[in-house]
């Protein structure tokens, strides 16, 4: 219900039918795909782990700032806090996804309608839907097209949204009984930069603000930064997850299944979780 082009049903069916036995469904800034994943779950054999993956921005020096995703699993959806702090973020994606469209029109035929026909009502909005419209324009062939292009976040374009502070972001999905999980770090971790170039002061931080865990098996996560990240979180008892990061067929390479949490992990999570009673 945000970026990922199958509906939670077809999610959870796409998972039954490559093997998937136990899956998380992690909408950026919503729980508006829970009760669906859920009863489809149970048609599948699918036991579906309810989440949020929480749109955050972290200071990095005194001048700059990074987004960094953070997963919450199993978080009282109706805890006011974080339901508060997820509809201040998606208003704010609203505006800056209609700011990016009036630049976007400036050269390219494009409405704030034919965005919104992209998503089904309700869902969060972002730049995957302008991204699905340049698309459905035929002015890019692929929704990865224009994110490394035309949407790409050094662009004329691009549009900077509000996100909330991550360590704050923490505090706040500890605060609805959930488990936080910092989602594929250091993916813009140069190719070849040495392990001492790693932010360990920027983990260091999130760890002491009460970090649960880490997604390390990613895609995306480096190889030479991965012993990085299960040394350090054998240092500080920390989860580590996996995640194919699916976003639909035509939303990104990723695969379902591509990359698994280890059952201990799972059962970490479960142990630490109190916000939301995971469905049998």
């Amino acid at each position: 219900m945000s970026d990922g082009l199958d509906s939670p049903t077809e999610l959870v069916q796409n998972a039954a039918l490559a093997g998937v036995t136990t899956l998380a469904i992690t909408d950026h800034d919503t729980t508006l795909g829970w009760d669906e994943a859920i009863i489809a779950g149970r048609q599948n054999q699918v036991r579906v782990i309810p989440g949020i993956e929480v749109s955050t921005r972290q200071l990095i020096g005194e001048n700059r700032s990074i987004s960094v995703h953070i997963l919450a699993y199993l978080p009282d959806p109706k805890n006011s806090a974080l339901v508060e702090e997820l509809d201040k973020t998606r208003r704010s994606r609203i505006e800056r996804a209609k700011k990016m469209v009036a630049l976007l029109a400036e050269d390219y035929p494009i409405t704030w309608e034919m965005v919104l026909a992209q998503i089904p009502e309700g869902s969060t909005v972002g730049r995957p839907a302008l991204a699905d419209t340049l698309v459905s324009m035929g002015v890019v062939p692929t929704r990865s097209d224009a994110f490394t292009s035309i949407l790409h976040s050094h662009s004329r374009y691009y549009v900077s949204d509000y996100s909330v502070d991550t360590t704050d972001a923490i505090a706040l999905i500890r605060g609805a009984g959930g488990v936080s999980v910092i989602a594929h770090p250091l993916i813009d971790f140069p190719a070849g930069a040495s392990m001492t170039d790693l932010p360990a002061e920027f983990f260091k931080i999130l760890i002491g603000a009460g970090l649960n865990g880490i997604e390390i098996e990613h895609r995306s996560v480096p190889k030479q930064a991965k012993q990085w990240l299960k040394n350090l979180a054998v240092k500080h008892n920390l989860i580590t997850t996996g995640s194919s990061d699916y976003h639909g067929i035509d939303g990104k390479d990723n695969r379902l299944g591509e990359n698994r949490t280890e059952p201990a992990m799972l059962q970490r999570i479960l142990d630490q979780a109190s916000g939301f009673e995971v469905p049998l």
